[in-house]
C-alpha cells in the first residue's frame, strides 16, 4: 500500500480498536509523514518514542522508594490520563540498541487485554491514547534486530511502499520544486528506490486470527486493501484462501438453519441480500419448518427476528406461509410478536374475507 492508503488503515485501526499497527518501510517512505498528517486530520497530539536512542529506564521511569514501597517515576512522554488525545509513535522498534529495551517494550505494543489497559511497568495508558509502530524491513541493508516471532504476532503487520502518484500528490501540497517535480513525472522509476521486498513472513496463529476478526467487525477497509492487511497477520497464503472462502459464501443466500440457529453472525449479511436471495431464504425456512414445525425458545426469536427485518409485501408472504404449519402458527401468534407479525396477520385475515 502507499502512504495515503496506510492512513486510511491506521483511521480506522485507531479509532475503532485497540490493536497496534506497526508500519514497515524502507527509508524515506514517508511513514513518519503519514503519522504526523493523520494525527493533525484527527486531533490527536503526536508524541514519538525513539528506541533505538532509549534504555530500559527511559521506558520504565527512575525508581523511587516512598517508605518501604518502591515505585517508578512516570517517563516525560508518557500522556497521563487528563492529556489530550495522543498517539505515541514507537519509532525504530528494531533499532533498538540493547535486547533488555525490546523486552521492555514489549509489553507496551502488546493490545491490551479485554477490560484492561494497554500498560508499561506499572504504568498504565488511558484507552484514548493510542499507539503506532514504525521499523525498517530486516533486509539486510539497515542496522536492524530482527524482531522476535511473538512480538511480530502482536502487532498488525502494515507494508507501505513508493507510489509516484501518491508521491506527486504530496509534493504538489508541499509546492515542492517545480523542476524536481517535473523530472520526476518523465522519470517515474528515479523516484526511489524499491529495495527488498518487505514481507516478514506471517503466519496463522490463534491470536492472529483474532486481531482478522476484530478487524473485520469493526473496521471497513477499502476491498481492495483487505488482502494487504490481512496477509500481514495471518501469511498471504492464509489470507487468500480466507478471502476466496468468503467471496464463495457471500454469494450463497443464508439458510434455514442459520436463521433459526446463528442469528448474530447472518444479520448483517440477511439485511443486505436481494430480494432473489431472500426468496431462497424464505423458502427454505418453510420448507424446513414444514418437516419439523417445533421451534427452541431461541429458534422462535430469531425467527421473529428475520420476519421483522424483510420489507412488508415480503413479510407478508412469509407470514401468510408459516401460518399454515400449526406449531409455527401457534408460536406467531402470541401477542409479544403482535409488532412485528400483527399487520401481516390482519391483511391476510381481510384478504380470506
Amino acid at each position: 500500500m502507499n502512504v495515503e492508503q496506510m492512513k486510511v488503515v491506521l483511521r480506522e485501526i485507531l479509532a475503532r480498536t485497540d490493536l497496534t499497527p506497526c508500519i514497515v518501510g524502507h527509508r524515506g517512505v514517508g511513514k513518519t509523514a503519514g503519522i504526523v498528517q493523520l494525527c493533525r486530520e484527527t486531533g490527536r497530539r503526536y508524541q514519538p518514542v525513539r528506541l533505538g536512542q532509549m534504555e530500559v529506564g527511559d521506558l520504565v521511569g527512575i525508581p523511587y522508594r516512598e517508605k518501604d514501597v518502591m515505585y517508578w517515576s512516570r517517563p516525560c512522554w508518557w500522556p497521563d490520563d487528563g492529556a489530550p488525545d495522543t498517539l505515541i509513535h514507537c519509532d525504530e522498534l528494531n533499532r533498538a540498541q540493547q535486547e533488555d529495551t525490546l523486552q521492555a517494550i514489549f509489553q507496551f505494543v502488546e493490545p491490551p487485554s479485554e477490560g484492561n489497559r494497554r500498560a508499561l511497568h506499572t504504568h498504565t495508558l488511558h484507552p484514548r491514547h493510542k499507539v503506532v509502530v514504525t521499523i525498517n524491513p530486516p533486509d539486510g541493508t539497515y542496522q536492524v534486530a530482527t524482531l522476535d516471532r511473538a512480538l511480530i504476532d502482536r502487532m498488525v503487520m502494515l507494508y507501505v511502499e513508493t507510489d509516484y502518484q501518491c508521491w506527486a500528490r504530496y509534493a504538489a501540497a508541499r509546492d515542492l520544486d517545480q523542476g524536481v517535480r517535473r523530472f520526476l513525472a518523465a522519470n517515474t522509476s528515479l523516484l526511489a528506490s524499491q529495495g527488498s521486498p518487505l514481507e516478514m513472513d506471517a503466519e496463522p496463529t490463534e491470536r492472529g486470527w483474532e486481531m482478522v476478526s476484530i478487524l473485520r467487525r469493526q473496521c471497513r477497509f477499502p476491498r481492495e486493501l483487505e488482502m494487504e492487511i490481512y496477509a500481514g497477520i495471518i501469511g498471504k497464503e492464509a489470507a487468500i484462501a480466507f478471502l476466496r472462502w468468503c467471496a464463495d459464501h457471500a454469494a450463497r443466500p443464508v439458510t434455514a438453519a442459520e436463521v433459526l440457529n446463528h442469528w448474530d453472525s447472518v444479520a448483517e449479511k440477511l439485511r443486505a441480500q436481494r430480494d432473489d436471495q431472500q426468496a431462497v431464504t424464505m423458502s427454505d425456512i418453510v420448507t424446513t419448518l414444514t418437516g419439523n414445525g417445533a421451534l427452541a425458545p431461541d429458534q422462535e426469536e430469531n425467527l421473529v427476528r428475520y420476519i421483522d427485518i424483510l420489507p412488508r409485501d415480503m413479510r407478508f408472504g412469509l407470514v401468510k406461509s408459516l401460518l399454515r404449519i400449526p406449531p409455527v402458527a401457534l408460536a406467531l401468534s402470541r401477542d409479544k410478536y403482535d409488532g412485528v407479525v400483527f399487520d401481516a396477520i390482519r391483511a391476510i385475515s381481510a384478504e380470506a374475507r
